[in-house]
């Protein structure tokens, strides 16, 4: 099983060097991802919505500067929050940057509160979802090489061009946060290289169904369903001992999850956690 750190909050001063020691970090201890939750204002209900809370692909470009080998990815941008071309070229150029490590993470959106008050568009769920269709194609179409005119559900661009290319081929591999049944599942079916689903404490019911939807949207839709890389979200108990974080990845794994994302709530995650975890891999 595969072990990430999801970057939630951040310190109230010294942030790059608390930054610079977790990828470093991340980087020896050989975790597989370090994603930034991509909000502007802080989004953990364990936290104050005043804490700090930096742009996502500030961050994540931050930490392709230093670290060497851990990968990078948003978990997950809103699709609605920038437009598409300027979101695949983001996440292009740290792939580039990064010397091909970037993720594209997407998600439909659901923060109302936050893009009021931010003057970020959230449009009803379902031109979110279209939007998400249009990225999620368009990215296909940019890393293809491909220039003609596209004509999506709710995007138009005449000429879609993406230079340089991704370093990672045959590109950046795409990640798709939500378990909706019908339309994101569908979505992580036909275009995702992997989903993200969240832990929920009922023994496994959750997971083992949404894992289900997806299986048969696979069949559908003639996906190979191994080929897709299952992830949950879970939080890491403050002192949490590795034992007991190695049996809960066992857990998981016995539903059908191949990856653990890691994030704290209410404080940030440290090097001392990535200690545990990897402390927890080598049990």
């Amino acid at each position: 099983m595969e072990i990430s750190a999801g970057i939630t909050s951040y310190p109230s001063g010294g942030e790059a060097a608390a930054l610079t020691d977790l990828g470093q970090a991340a980087d020896e201890l050989g975790l597989h991802t370090l994603w930034a939750t991509d909000h502007l204002v802080q989004a953990d209900p364990a936290a104050s919505p005043t804490d700090p809370m930096f742009e996502a692909y500030a961050v994540l470009s931050f930490l392709a500067a230093t670290t060497r080998r851990v990968r990078l990815g948003a978990m997950v941008s809103p699709v609605t929050f920038r437009p598409p071309a300027l979101l695949i070229k983001t996440v292009t150029s740290l792939d580039v940057l990064s010397g091909g490590r970037a993720w594209l993470g997407l998600g439909a959106g659901y923060q109302e509160a936050e893009a009021r008050e931010m003057g970020l568009p959230l449009p009803p769920p379902p031109e979110r979802y279209e939007h998400l269709t249009d990225t999620l194609r368009l990215a296909d179409q940019m890393w293809r090489g491909d220039t003609a005119p596209f004509h999506g559900l709710r995007n138009r661009l005449e000429r879609p061009m993406s230079s340089p290319q991704p370093v990672t081929k045959p590109r950046p591999p795409i990640i798709i946060g939500g378990a909706g049944e019908r339309r994101t599942l569908r979505l992580v079916a036909e275009y995702a290289d992997a989903c993200n689903l969240f832990d929920i404490p009922d023994e496994g019911a959750t997971i083992r169904r949404k894992l289900a939807v997806l299986r048969d949207h696979c069949a559908a839709v003639g996906r190979d369903y191994s080929t897709i890389v299952k992830t949950v979200s879970t939080a890491l108990g403050d002192g949490e001992p590795p034992a007991r974080f190695a049996e809960r990845c066992a857990v998981l794994r016995s539903y059908g999850i191949d990856h653990v994302v890691v994030i704290t709530r209410g404080r940030p995650i440290t090097v001392a956690d990535l200690g545990r975890l990897a402390d927890a891999v080598a049990l």
